[in-house]
This record gives C-alpha cells, structure tokens and sequence, in this order.
C-alpha cells in the first residue's frame, strides 16, 4: 500500500440499495473540459495536496474550499476552473487517495488464514496515523451523515465513497484470495474490520492500560476462527 488503506481504511459508506451509482474517473481536464497544460497540472496536484494536508491536520470546520485556496496561495477562481466547486475538489480528494497504491497488499509467502488477517489487521492499523486516511475521516465526518442528503449537496463525493467502498470490497476479496473462506462472513468481516480497528486505535489516547498490542492479536484470532468456522 502506497499511503492509504481504507479501513486505508476509511469506513467505507454504507451503500444504499436504492441509490444511483455515478461512475468515478481520473481527469487532466478542468471542470469546463479544457485541457490542463503542464501549469494547470501542477496547480491541481498542489491544490490536492493541500487539501489533505488541511484536512489531516485540522477538524471539521478545515472541510472549506477556500481554506485550501488560501493555504495554496491561489484564488476561489482557480479552484473552480479546476474542479468546479467545492463538491468536485473533495471528490478529486478521495479520488486521489484511493489511486495512490492497493488497499491491503499481502506479501508473497502470506499463505495461511491467520497470517493474512493479521497482515490485514496490522495494514489499517498502520494505515490510521497516515494524513491520507486522517483527511478522509475529518472529509467524511463533516459531510451529510444521511446517504441522501449527501448525494443531493454532494453528488460528485458521494460517488467517490462508493467507488471507494467498491475498492474496499474488492481489496478484502483478494487478500483472502485461494483461502476457503465463506463470502458472507468475509463480507460481514470487511464491514467490521475498519471500526473494530479504528477503536483500538483510538483507545490508544484515552487509556494509559490497554495492551494494544495484545487486543490487535486478539481481534486477529477471533476474526481467523470465525472465518475458519
């Protein structure tokens, strides 16, 4: 994994039964559908950079566009000749993080259903001290928590988190890729895994008496005999 797991982890959004799926993509074209010369490029990645950096760092109320115009140095006007408004920079956001290397790489030689589930418990956990994954948090903990709501202010976001979500479902699919492991208690597995992990890792700065080290073994055995069941 490059930077990011989800669990790059992010818990990834509950995908609704009914809502319409947009299709995310990757551009080198400003909102308007021009081209970006080598200068528009820099800018864009720049103003990306930023905004995770702002993100990381602060709480909910860094979740403002013009905050990251102000730490890049350029005006509102530049980020809505590149990404259109403040919806289509944090959807650039999530694509940028989500493209940055697999979600939950496992090592050649990492063949047993013990040793990958820890691998995979120790990969978010690593995961949650990285800037890419503290901005999804602060992004995602500062949008509209009801699905709808939040396709309406933000469609282009919305569809970066499932597309995120569908990364996530997958990455946990080939991680235990070759292993007879039963779909649905992967998939409950996959569901769980970013929170369980998260709140250890949170316990970490309230308790000076967690053993943190043996509570991650000990959610890694519980998980491997439930998907051994």
């Amino acid at each position: 994994m490059a930077d990011v797991t989800p669990g790059s982890c992010c818990p990834p959004p509950a995908r609704p039964a009914d809502g319409p799926c947009h299709a995310v993509r990757v551009t080198t074209v400003s909102a308007k559908g021009t081209k970006l010369n080598r200068r528009g490029l820099e800018t864009r990645s720049t103003l990306l950079r930023v905004a995770v950096r702002c993100l990381a760092e602060g709480g909910p109320e860094s979740v403002s566009a013009n905050l990251v115009a102000k730490e890049a140095g350029v005006t509102w006007g530049t980020v809505q000749h590149q990404f259109g408004d403040s919806d289509g920079l944090w959807a650039a956001v999530l694509e940028s993080i989500s493209d940055r290397g697999p979600l939950l790489p496992v090592p050649a030689g990492v063949t047993t259903l013990g040793e990958r589930v820890t691998v995979v418990v120790e990969t978010i956990w690593n995961a949650l001290d990285k800037p890419a994954l503290r901005a999804m948090y602060t992004l995602r903990s500062a949008l509209p928590r009801e699905w709808r709501a939040l396709e309406a202010e933000y469609p282009r976001t919305a569809a970066a988190l499932l597309d995120w979500d569908r990364k996530w479902e997958q990455a946990c699919r080939d991680a235990f890729a070759g292993l007879d492991v039963d779909e649905t208690k992967l998939h409950r597995v996959r569901s769980l895994l970013p929170g369980a992990v998260r709140g250890l890792h949170t316990e970490q700065h309230l308790s000076s008496f967690a053993d943190l080290d043996g509570a991650r073994r000990g959610l890694a055995e519980a998980l491997t005999a439930y998907l051994s069941e």
